[in-house]
């Protein structure tokens, strides 16, 4: 249980970070988990609701599905806040 966590702990901030450094953003560790996480959830939820299936995080197409949904997370919070 600890190790699963700790792996999705670690995942979440690389996938924060790959949408960060795509979005050209800014943020720390504990924001690239929290985005990384959130983001896994919301692209997870899109591709379901599209039809395309988004398959898990430790695969290639799920990794992708989950940076999209933190880069879609990084942009609905500018748009939000009103910065670029």
């Amino acid at each position: 249980m600890f190790w699963h966590f700790l792996g999705l702990l670690l995942i979440g901030a690389l996938i924060g970070w790959v949408a960060s450094k795509l979005m050209h953003g800014k943020g720390g560790l504990i924001r690239n988990i929290i985005l990384g996480v959130a983001g896994s959830v919301v692209g997870g939820w899109l591709a379901d609701y599209a039809g395309i299936g988004s398959g898990n995080v430790w695969s290639i197409g799920g990794f992708l599905v989950a940076v999209g949904g933190a880069c879609l997370l990084i942009l609905i919070s500018r748009l939000i806040v009103g910065r670029r």
